[in-house]
């Protein structure tokens, strides 16, 4: 009974621990570039049940029959498991959708890549795409954080700029004059690459390097959240049942012992 109250709690702990990655879906589903995590979960490694009493077994064992027994080990009454644990939160590099908002500077990312960025912690990448020029000039995102050129340098803006273009790699024309070219790149494809920082910018893993992408830029686009409201609902209702199965399993043990230790194990 008490393994039960363990393999119960545990899995009440996992079903904890996936609703707050879908909690956090849903609150990033109008978060421009977000790519929404997956909660893969694990099970321990389950125990190997034998028949309780059984040493070994005899040509007089409930298991022989005609002459047939099953020899000098007990035997298997099968496996049981022992609960789950979430190993692994795992990000859907799924494409969101494109909305066209006809601003020059809003930049989608078509396929693979990141947009890199400058934060007080260092370069950082990101694929929201929703940038805009500062009073200095200078291209930021909606965050302030300025973007960055092929050299880790920011990118000026002219403030007389009638018509600002920008390539499928990157090259940005200010009425025909070439004013800087975003540092657009990937990390191979080692998903666990980058990383998650919050507040929709990602860090490189250690030793991780950058190199030119292979996607393409769209101007006059954004690249919504690839999380969806009906699914992360769905997935929130199951996860719900869940963890109220698991609970109920955890009365049901807790009753049990309680009659165990109070009824049965009453000496009179």
């Amino acid at each position: 009974m008490w393994r039960g109250l363990y393999t119960a709690a545990s899995g009440m702990i996992t079903e904890t621990k996936r609703t707050d990655t879908i909690a956090n879906n849903l609150a990033n589903v109008s978060t421009n570039g977000f790519k929404r995590d997956e909660a893969i979960s694990a099970e321990f490694e389950p125990m190997l049940i034998r028949r309780i009493n059984d040493t070994k077994a005899d040509q007089s064992d409930v298991t022989s029959f005609k002459g047939f027994h099953l020899g000098l080990q007990a035997p298997v009454v099968g496996t049981l498991g022992l609960g789950s644990y979430i190993d692994e939160i795992a990000v859907d590099q799924s494409q969101g959708v494109f909305e066209t908002t006809g601003n020059p500077l809003d930049l989608a990312i078509a396929g693979n890549g990141y947009f890199a960025v400058q934060t007080p912690q260092g370069v950082r990448y990101t694929r929201d795409g929703n940038f805009y020029r500062g009073n200095n000039g200078v291209l930021q995102t909606v965050q302030g954080l300025p973007v960055l050129d092929t050299q880790g340098r920011t990118i000026q803006i002219p403030a007389n700029a009638a018509y600002i273009s920008v390539g499928e790699q990157g090259q940005i024309l200010a009425d025909g004059q070439a004013v800087g070219q975003l540092q657009f790149v990937q990390f191979g494809n080692d998903r666990r690459a980058l990383l998650k920082q919050g507040n929709n910018l990602w860090y490189p893993q250690q030793g991780a390097q950058p190199a030119p992408a292979t996607g393409s830029i769209q101007q006059g686009m954004l690249e919504k959240s690839n999380s969806s409201v009906v699914q992360e609902m769905v997935e929130l209702i199951n996860n719900h049942r869940m963890y109220e199965a698991n609970s109920k399993a955890v009365t049901t043990q807790d009753t049990m012992l309680d009659k165990s230790v109070n009824d049965v194990g009453r000496v009179s």
